[in-house]
């Protein structure tokens, strides 16, 4: 029978692999998944020496998960060091994430898309129309997933339940 660490290392990983496939970054991921599984506040150094990554490198993925709003540093009496916890509510972590995946990716590309159709809109060629035409469903496409990204990520538990029975 395999021991805790173990399995939690397996946890780790496939929490890791999880997190690339939706376009985080794979260590990031990784060490939330540390901090979910650990039972007490964790500092950099033992986020280090468990995972076997830089200090750098842990030092910017902790604070990187603590601006996504789904890892906060906690005061540990007598520990001089900064410590980590992950907020333990997964429907949190998926509004979280909704929200932040929205205001990174989803903002920024309407945002572009709406600055070509402003500069494309005086073309008249055969190519421009069917450029523009293709941004224009992009585009709406985005808004779409805009909304959605909005409402995921202001929703709490109740509500997301509501949304994804309705999908089903």
């Amino acid at each position: 029978m395999s021991n805790l660490e173990d399995i939690q290392n397996k946890f780790i990983n496939h929490w890791g692999t999880l997190g690339s496939s939706w376009g985080v970054n794979r260590t990031m991921t990784q060490i939330h998944a540390l901090l979910m599984v650990s039972t007490e506040p964790v500092t950099t150094d033992f986020v280090m020496e468990r995972l076997q990554i830089s200090r750098g490198n842990a030092h910017t993925n902790l604070k990187e998960l603590v601006s996504w709003g789904i890892a906060r540093q906690e005061i540990v009496p007598g520990e001089r060091k900064d410590c980590y916890v992950a907020d333990q509510d997964p429907w949190k972590l998926l509004c979280t994430v909704a929200r932040e995946r929205k205001r990174r990716e989803i903002e920024p590309a309407l945002d572009a898309l709406s600055e070509c159709l402003e500069e494309a809109s005086p073309l008249k060629s055969a190519d421009a129309k069917i450029f523009k035409k293709q941004l224009s469903e992009l585009q709406e496409f985005l808004e779409m997933a805009d909304r959605i990204f909005s409402r995921l990520g202001r929703s709490e538990k109740s509500r997301v339940l509501k949304l994804l029975t309705a999908l089903l």
